[in-house]
């Protein structure tokens, strides 16, 4: 078993992982009371991530891991748990808008408005240069910045829509 097939094992049961609890959270927010904003870009953003991780099986399984970047990866999984760890159940992969609650402003939000795509900008960019795929690590950097672009744009909507994350009524 080589460094790239268990890195690669690694940030995939991550993803998984990642992807049931932000269906479970959102599960919960929307018995709540939660609506979902902006969800029309989700299979996008979904196929985009889907298409860098399998072009980093396809491609980087079997390549020498450059240790460096991978450091610099499991530095970002730090600040990537900082994210998850401040939003807690309200961490999901969707854009959830609660009624009543109010806005997060500690944690990373202290310092940026979107941590969370801050993180995930800079794995696109790191993981497949950690796999010597400097290509694919700009294709995805390009291909994420045009679906940020879209996501941030439906996220910054939904939160002017809100007061302290109360929804104002719709015009």
């Amino acid at each position: 078993m080589t460094l790239s097939l268990i890195v690669l094992g690694l940030v995939t049961l991550q993803r998984a992982g990642e992807l049931a609890l932000a269906r479970y959270n959102t599960a919960r927010l929307l018995v709540r009371g939660a609506r979902e904003i902006g969800g029309g870009h989700y299979p996008l953003m979904v196929a985009m991530h889907a298409c860098w991780l399998l072009s980093l099986w396809a491609w980087g399984y079997d390549q020498r891991v450059n240790l460096p970047a991978l450091a610099a990866f499991v530095v970002l999984q730090g600040f990537r748990g900082w994210v998850v760890a401040t939003l807690g159940s309200r961490w999901t992969t969707r854009i959830i808008v609660l009624p009543g609650a109010p806005l997060v402003t500690t944690g990373p939000y202290r310092y940026l408005s979107h941590p969370n795509y801050v993180v995930v900008a800079a794995e696109i960019a790191v993981l497949p240069l950690a796999l010597g795929l400097p290509l694919t690590a700009l294709v995805f950097t390009v291909l994420n910045a045009l679906v940020l672009g879209i996501r941030i744009r439906a996220e910054n909507n939904a939160l002017a829509s809100t007061d302290e994350g109360v929804m104002k009524p719709a015009s």
